[in-house]
């Protein structure tokens, strides 16, 4: 399955992507939440495609793309969790995940434009393997628990301000948290039998205005997504819907000798392998 959603930012619906078209499954979900991942929701979506497909309306070909997911309550974010990017950025290969915070108001549409801050002088991209939660999980006792926690993945972009990240006090959220710095989808894949991707081997890819700046492969990440959420979970209370970006491959503008920062209307194309592809304009 594949869990999208559409319409005006802030007042989106639920719906799922089906052979190529968009369905409108809001008569019988409020919205891919925390609600709905914890009431057992994706079963129910499941028996409502067995049963009552044919009743779900096609969604206007016009209509906005969505984040693929709602607010979560928490994005957690793993750095230099790739080896040939921890490299680019002249940092030491963590022992451990290292994690950060973005704030839970960045998720963005998959195709909205991203408005720059005023005082942004180098924003960088990110594609990333995003992670999404399919129950409150703490204090985990195996990968294979962890594994069963998570509901799906989708595309991201991890966008950053490194002055703001890496100049200002080293507090890296304050880089991470400009409105609208988490583009994420355009879906959700949930990892039933006909959907099924091996998320270790995804092949990941960015542009900037046409020229491929990361080319890179999900098999080089350090720690992989159940064992990143085995380690969270020793510390915080993780919860459905909540969001977990995996690390970035290597190519990011910060790295560039010199870096290549972007600017107003530069446009960012990314496309992870089965999951899909987005195109962001910075204005």
């Amino acid at each position: 399955m594949k869990l999208i959603r559409f319409g005006q930012k802030g007042n989106e619906k639920p719906g799922i992507l089906l052979n190529g078209i968009r369905k409108d499954c809001s008569a019988f979900f409020e919205d891919w939440n925390q609600d709905f991942f914890n009431s057992n929701g994706l079963v129910e979506l499941k028996k409502v495609l067995e049963r009552e497909v044919e009743k779900l309306p096609d969604v206007p070909e016009n209509e906005r793309w969505g984040a693929c997911i709602a607010r979560p309550n928490m994005v957690l974010c793993i750095g230099l969790n790739y080896e040939d990017h921890a490299k680019e950025a002249n940092m030491q290969l963590p022992a451990e995940p290292l994690v950060f915070g973005k704030a839970n108001n960045t998720i963005h549409g998959p195709y909205d434009d991203v408005i720059l801050p005023k005082a942004a002088t180098k924003v960088d991209y990110e594609i990333e393997l995003g992670v999404v939660l399919k129950k409150d999980v703490f204090e985990l006792q195996s990968e294979e628990d962890a594994q069963d926690a998570i509901a799906g993945y989708c595309t991201a972009n991890d966008l950053s301000e490194r002055t703001f990240q890496l100049e200002s006090g080293g507090q890296w959220i304050k880089g991470k948290s400009s409105p609208g710095f988490c583009p994420l989808g355009p879906y959700l894949l949930i990892g039933d039998e006909e959907d099924t991707i091996t998320v270790n081997d995804l092949s990941m890819k960015l542009s900037v205005n046409g020229e491929i700046r990361q080319d890179g492969n999900s098999k080089t990440m350090v720690f992989k997504p159940a064992y990143t959420i085995y380690y969270l979970s020793q510390f915080m209370k993780l919860e459905a819907g909540d969001v977990l970006l995996t690390g970035t491959p290597p190519g990011v503008a910060m790295g560039m000798n010199p870096p290549e920062y972007i600017d107003r209307g530069d446009i960012v194309e990314l496309n992870i392998e089965g999951l899909g592809s987005q195109k962001t304009q910075f204005v």
